[in-house]
């Protein structure tokens, strides 16, 4: 990824994390990176230990941001989240967790809670 994308990107996961601390989220990561993939922003609220995707579309044209997290995309998160809660000391079985995406675009932010 060139360095001018990824600035984009971290300029709107700023904005997502602005977003959700606002809605009174906790941010515990960013950019957890495993083999496996990439978690843009991992968040705890009252209820669960939430991973979210974040995507950014700067015009309708390619199609609403939310739709470029697709099954394959999906699949990664949820490995990348099991290696997360490995690390940190989470019990997958014991712990609530919700995988949330925020799609943001000229429009606005989108915030999907249980997206997948």
């Amino acid at each position: 990824m060139d360095k001018n994308k990824r600035k984009t990107g971290n300029l709107y996961e700023e904005m997502a994390v602005r977003y959700l601390t606002d809605k009174g989220y906790t941010i515990l990561d960013r950019n957890f990176r495993d083999r496996a993939g990439e978690i843009d922003i991992i968040a705890l609220s009252r209820e669960a230990l939430i991973f979210v995707e974040v995507k950014y579309r700067s015009s309708g044209k390619t199609g609403d941001p939310l739709e470029a997290v697709d099954i394959r995309k999906q699949n990664r998160i949820r490995r990348t989240a099991l290696k997360y809660m490995y690390f940190n000391g989470y019990n997958p079985e014991c712990t609530s967790v919700r995988f949330d995406c925020i799609g943001i675009s000229d429009a606005g932010i989108n915030h999907v809670e249980n997206a997948f």
